[in-house]
């Protein structure tokens, strides 16, 4: 993708899914050349292919689309210290709970069918390809043509998760 800077000049910036997708086909040797390029460092030896890959990829993202924000960093910082039990579990489901309230002109992407879709939730609804859904579970059934738990198919809920289950159009 081009993109024309302020002094006119045109720069290529290729997405960030197009990134990613190029890593995939990158063998170790590539991967920790890539590694050198974004950690301006090199890779330890002793990470393994897919965790080199995964490291590479959430660093694009975070140089890109900016890293966790506070309240996700406190709550993973607060599972490294001594609370566990009930109260860091009732800590970890109103943190869930929050992360899944969709605010209108977030985009969820999916990738389906080796292609990369893209759903916007607007005041109204949610819109997909031209139109505007009433449920992410009516885009997930345009998408795919087969019944899906939309928050689900777009990795808002855990699979495991039973208690807050939306009910089928």
């Amino acid at each position: 993708m081009q993109r024309k800077r302020r002094n006119g000049r045109t720069s290529t910036r290729t997405s960030v899914e197009d990134e990613i997708a190029h890593l995939r086909g990158l063998d170790l040797k590539g991967l920790r050349s890539r590694w050198q390029s974004v950690c301006q460092r090199q890779a330890p030896a002793h990470l393994m292919r897919h965790l080199l890959f995964s490291i590479i990829a959430y660093r694009l993202q975070v140089d890109r689309f900016g890293d966790l924000d506070p309240a996700t960093k406190q709550v993973l910082d607060r599972m490294v210290t001594k609370e566990t039990g009930p109260a860091m579990s009732a800590r970890l489901a109103s943190f869930d709970q929050k992360r899944t309230e969709l605010t209108p002109g977030t985009v969820l992407v999916r990738e389906w069918d080796r292609r990369s879709q893209r759903v916007m939730v607007m005041a109204d609804g949610f819109a997909w390809n031209g139109q505007t859904y009433d449920s992410l579970s009516r885009v997930a059934f345009a998408i795919t043509g087969t019944r899906w738990n939309g928050p689900r198919f777009f990795g808002l809920r855990d699979k495991d998760d039973r208690s807050t289950t939306e009910v089928r159009p």
